[in-house]
């Protein structure tokens, strides 16, 4: 029987890589969790414009698709960033790179303390979006420095879980900003915390000693990058995150105004109902980590304790958003947006480190930061579309029910894509035969001529 005849070796051979007997460096848990504040500091700076989405359209004047068009406006330069400071984290310290888009970050919330114009929010929206591009993909590469590929899945969620506890713990502070004071003040607040985190990553951020990525560029075998983004993992990955993204996206920006417009709630109730969302969504992405490790200790191959553990829940996500047209009630309805836009979260988890591994570790950083250029292209798409949807429609509320029921659609064709593509167990193997292959030809060629 071959290596891969017993769950116990398939486990060993197809899901961990060749530092599973390296134990976890001292300080990685530290790390972790500052990672986990910068992700909750990112995910508080992008639901602030939904968040005040009703009082912004109210004094600025904007119609619905001007307000869906501010909230792709952050994504305009989102892609183009992290493809560029992807390749940059390829030689440049993690470090230095997470300091600088959190200054970005910070500085880019202080505008809208004063009286500000559309153009002015719109242009300081894109630029924070160009600053937190390439967030979530540095701070993975940056994690996978202090753990081996083995216990990576359950980091990944913490990191992931940032998203949920930045709109959880921003949510009630933001909202009560926006109540009694302004929305212009929760936008100043957001700049305060975010130079605080700096402060803190200056004093306790470090590179983690696992991987040397300049030592490793040299020695290790490099595979080519269009085989790395044509690979079916690769393409199943972009294509599962896309559809939780476009969910993602739009409850950053249409949430808020859809329980005060389209339900009628109050700003300061729709303030505690909008984190709803994030806490059902929080419980998705940890539970995923823990059974995903679990799952791999029992010796289940990656294609299942990540693969098919990520994609099932868009599926059914998708399944139960489709429903929400067809029932009464603000209740219910709330309850099956929020179930079925939360199960999104799990393919996060498992994601970026199914592409750790197979990714070259000198190559991981571009990778990972191309595959969250691509994804994230849902939040350019996905709020404008409900803006349109909600401004064409005979009623507003008829104009939701069309933007949410295209985004059940999209979520189950991407989990389903993903069930198709997700192969991450046999995907390094094949990529290093096709790499090894075209290096040997290539070094027949030379021979020959």
């Amino acid at each position: 029987m071959s290596a891969q005849g017993t769950p116990e070796t398939a486990g060993r051979t197809a899901g961990v890589s060749g530092n599973s007997a390296k134990p976890t460096p001292k300080g990685a848990w530290t790390v972790t969790f500052l990672l986990f504040l910068f992700m909750v500091v990112n995910f508080a700076d992008k639901i602030v414009v939904g968040l005040a989405g009703v009082p912004i359209m109210t004094d600025l004047k904007l119609s619905p698709e001007q307000f869906g068009l501010l909230g792709s406006s952050f994504f305009f330069l989102f892609s183009i960033a992290a493809i560029v400071v992807g390749f940059v984290v390829n030689k440049v310290p993690t470090r230095w790179v997470l300091l600088v888009l959190a200054v970005i970050w910070a500085l880019a919330q202080f505008p809208m303390v004063g009286t500000v114009s559309f153009t002015t929010l719109l242009i300081c929206r894109i630029v924070l979006g160009a600053g937190e591009g390439p967030a979530f993909s540095v701070a993975a590469h940056a994690i996978y420095k202090w753990f081996p590929d083995e216990k990576r899945t359950l980091p990944t969620a913490i990191l992931s879980q940032g998203s949920a506890f930045g709109v959880i713990l921003a949510v009630p502070a933001l909202n009560w900003v926006i109540v009694n004071h302004s929305w212009h003040y929760a936008f100043g607040a957001l700049g305060v915390v975010g130079l605080i985190w700096v402060c803190a990553w200056l004093a306790l951020g470090k590179e983690g000693p696992l991987e040397d990525t300049q030592v490793l560029a040299a020695s290790e075998q490099k595979i080519p990058y269009l085989q790395l983004l044509t690979s079916r993992t690769f393409i199943g990955c972009v294509a599962a995150t896309f559809g939780a993204y476009w969910a993602l996206s739009l409850g950053l920006t249409w949430f808020t105004p859809f329980i005060v417009k389209g339900l009628g709630f109050s700003q300061s109730q729709a303030g505690f109902i909008s984190i709803l969302p994030w806490v059902f969504g929080a419980t998705t992405v940890i539970l995923t980590g823990w059974i995903s490790q679990v799952m791999m200790a029992r010796g289940y191959n990656t294609r299942v304790a990540r693969g098919v553990l990520g994609s099932v829940p868009l599926v059914i996500g998708g399944l139960i958003l489709a429903t929400m047209p067809h029932v009464q009630g603000a209740g219910l309805q709330i309850a099956l947006l929020v179930i079925g836009s939360g199960l999104c979260g799990a393919i996060y988890v498992v994601c970026p480190p199914m592409l750790g591994e197979f990714t070259p570790t000198s190559q991981r950083g571009a990778i990972l930061a191309i595959y969250g250029a691509l994804y994230t292209l849902a939040g350019i798409i996905a709020p404008a579309v409900m803006g349109a949807m909600i401004q064409r429609a005979g009623s507003t509320i008829d104009g939701y029910m069309t933007g949410f029921t295209i985004n059940a659609v999209i979520m189950v064709g991407s989990g389903l894509l993903g069930l198709l593509l997700l192969w991450p167990n046999t995907e390094k193997a094949r990529l290093t035969r096709g790499a090894a292959a075209q290096s040997a030809e290539l070094k027949g060629a030379v021979t020959l001529t």
